[in-house]
């Protein structure tokens, strides 16, 4: 087995033997040098592991080594050694991006410890995720089989996606295991919405929070409070997707109400993004404000009236807010808002909606290109995360913030990975998603979705008086038996939405004040 090499450069290098055999006895590879001078030539013919430098050593100091050695391997770690406590040298070592920073004298559990944290972290880090997932994945199993609530759903999902982003950072080939547990979850999910959807408009004040209630619940109370609200809706967003750029927000945003909501079915823009600007489910709006309803055959656009329908909710309540209404569909328009935000500043009220994600989820199914580069769920977390930290959107995060005014953060619905066909027919007016169906005629096999055939007593519009709504579950998708192995193929492992998953339908509902 390969040791781990470090080298350690200080003028006194010989009072430090018992370190030096310390280090070896634990199995480390110890190279000396008593100069900064030497210590560079070193490096130009070896590499090491870890490097420690005495930061007073005569000729060459060890920031002026740690700046000739960075040239040579920018990415070795560097681990400043000084008698110094002063606050000027800490902040240049630091500056420099070192490693860690010990104070004279050290022991050797500190020598140690540094060595764990800089060489051994990913793989101490990869050990204890395993060894406590694996114990976890027993309490978890239990808590899918118990869960009877939403609340207990909502639980679960967050405990799903915590091991799934810290499993990401190991190679510990547990990933087979947790996929395993999140299909388990999602085939019970399924069950329990089945069992209770129907239900939750029968009696609304058992229902949990979904998609009409966002504005009355979250927004108003605020604004009725006196406080300005910037409400921000990423389309097509996910729970561990918010998880990733948590971090990013938290250097300007203290979290309020860090929680989830329920994106009522089908979980798509048309039906749920409607759903949160009216404050009405879709047979609502199409029985209320009918040129504002736009049918599934219908050939325009499915959210053109998004500003009219919050109009139209303001109203209903009796909120004479002002408000703007802006959708951001691309980098210079969202540069455009930034330099626009001082006109806003006064409105009571300001949506943005961004539709980067969805428009990323959209082609990585049309591109070679995109599908490689977000291969997998942990890739698509990490476009997410690239774009979100180099986009204009990060800055326009932070620019709402110096406004002072509190910011909802949302979405309308997250969306999946699916990777089995399920064969479905229906009629030439059937409309196109692979996760719902809506039409007069399908023929599908009744065990391997959740069908409505009564779409008024969930608040959905009927095309025909005899439409009916089909959902996919899991990691279903709807494929059409002619053509079928293209279909097939050609979708597979693309992410969609409008179908019952964890997911899909919970899905972040955030409340922000500016640090």
């Amino acid at each position: 087995m390969k040791k781990d090499r470090i080298l350690w450069a200080d003028d006194e290098i010989d009072l430090l033997r018992a370190y030096i055999l310390f280090l070896e006895e634990k199995g480390y590879d110890v190279t000396t040098a008593n100069n900064g001078k030497d210590a560079v030539e070193l490096c130009q013919k070896e590499s090491f592991d870890i490097i420690f430098l005495d930061e007073n050593m005569p000729g060459l100091s060890g920031l002026e080594t740690l700046a000739l050695i960075k040239e040579i391997d920018p990415n070795v770690p560097m681990v400043m050694i000084t008698k110094s406590e002063e606050e000027n040298i800490m902040n240049m070592a630091i500056g420099n991006k070192i490693a860690d920073y010990l104070t004279k004298p050290v022991n050797p559990s500190q020598i140690l410890l540094t060595l764990k944290k800089n060489i051994h972290k990913k793989e101490i880090v990869s050990e204890h995720a395993t060894s406590v997932y694996r114990s976890e994945f027993g309490r978890i199993g239990m808590q899918i089989n118990d869960s009877l609530t939403y609340e207990d759903w909502v639980e679960v999902y967050k405990k799903l996606v915590y091991w799934e982003l810290e499993l990401a950072e190991t190679d510990n080939g547990m990933d087979e295991m947790l996929r395993m547990q999140k299909s388990e979850a999602n085939t019970t999910f399924a069950k329990f919405v089945k069992r209770n959807y129907v239900s939750w408009f029968e009696r609304p004040e058992k229902r949990p929070l979904i998609s009409p209630d966002i504005f009355k619940t979250k927004v108003f109370p605020l604004i009725d409070k006196g406080e300005k609200v910037f409400f921000v809706l990423v389309d097509n967003f996910r729970y561990d997707q918010w998880k990733i750029i948590r971090e990013l927000m938290a250097e300007f945003y203290t979290f309020t109400e860090e929680g989830m909501y329920c994106s009522m079915l089908p979980t798509a823009t048309q039906y749920a993004r409607n759903a949160i600007f009216s404050g009405l489910m879709p047979l609502q709006i199409q029985q209320m404000f009918p040129d504002l309803w736009v049918d599934e055959d219908d050939d325009e656009g499915k959210n053109l009236n998004e500003k009219e329908l919050i109009q139209t909710q303001l109203h209903r309540f009796r909120k004479n807010y002002t408000f703007s209404y802006q959708k951001i569909m691309e980098s210079p328009y969202c540069e455009k808002v930034i330099e626009q935000l001082p006109r806003f500043e006064n409105n009571q009220l300001n949506v943005i909606v961004l539709n980067f994600i969805d428009m990323l989820s959209h082609s990585r199914t049309e591109s070679k290109m995109m599908r490689e580069l977000a291969n997998d769920e942990q890739a698509y977390r990490s476009l997410t995360l690239s774009w979100f930290r180099h986009s204009p959107t990060y800055e326009l995060m932070k620019a709402i913030a110096k406004t002072g005014a509190k910011l909802v953060f949302t979405t309308d619905h997250g969306t999946i990975q699916t990777d089995n066909a399920i064969k479905v027919i229906g009629d030439k007016n059937t409309n196109v998603n692979l996760r719902y169906k809506v039409g007069k005629n399908l023929s599908y096999n009744k065990k391997e979705v959740f069908e409505i055939l009564q779409p008024a007593k969930v608040g959905l519009t009927s095309p025909n008086i005899s439409s009916a709504y089909i959902f996919a579950t899991n990691k279903d998708f709807f494929a059409y038996p002619n053509n079928y192995n293209h279909y097939v193929s050609y979708y597979k492992n693309t992410f969609q939405h409008g179908g019952i998953s964890l997911e899909e339908m919970l899905i972040p509902l955030i409340v922000m004040e500016p640090k």
